[in-house]
């Protein structure tokens, strides 16, 4: 005879069970947003250095918009040049608390948000570990001019992007979790949600 309790329970786990694996399925897509964000970001800084450093900048949109190579030992808007050590950890220790953050990601639009925050912050990294001078002070280098507003990196778009999808998200009550987890953790006897 079959005990209608248990298999509710073993329904409920085997639900759980699902959410659990579409969840784990959401690391991958972090890392992939990740290593999209970092590629675009490297191959980006090593053509403008090679085509366009030490020259006249290439204008896009008149004076509006212009691609120039600027090597930024400070944050953005080159502001604290003289702290870029503190910028270095401060991007290592992100980097870390996303991998944290990462072992309870189950929602999509949250990996999406978290790997793009990744991958500029390791683009940005890359830069204060592995160009000159060196030793966690490395330049980064910046080449998106808009006239008025800053000289940027896609790095910097990443973490902008990301920056500002979690803000969204946060506002809107989205948990890294999918509802679907709380339900399951709930079983049978939970309400309906319409």
């Amino acid at each position: 005879m079959t005990n209608p309790g248990r298999g509710a329970a073993a329904g409920g786990q085997r639900e759980h069970g699902g959410a659990e694996t579409r969840g784990r399925r959401r690391i991958p897509l972090l890392l992939a947003v990740a290593c999209l964000a970092y590629a675009v970001d490297l191959f980006s800084k090593l053509a403008v250095v090679a085509k366009l450093e030490h020259h006249d900048p290439v204008n896009v949109m008149g004076t509006w918009l212009q691609l120039r190579v600027v090597r930024n030992s400070g944050a953005a808007f080159g502001m604290g040049a003289a702290s870029t050590v503190v910028f270095t950890v401060i991007a290592a220790a992100v980097a870390l608390a996303i991998v944290r953050l990462a072992r309870r990601l189950y929602s999509v639009p949250w990996a999406i948000a978290l790997g793009l925050l990744l991958g500029g912050a390791l683009g940005n990294l890359t830069d204060r570990l592995f160009r000159a001078p060196g030793q966690l002070r490395g330049a980064v280098v910046d080449f998106i001019s808009v006239r008025g507003f800053s000289v940027m990196n896609l790095a910097d778009w990443a973490i902008v992007c990301g920056g500002v999808l979690i803000v969204f998200f946060a506002f809107r009550g989205w948990e890294l979790g999918e509802p679907r987890e709380e339900a399951a953790d709930q079983g049978p006897s939970a309400p309906a949600r319409a």
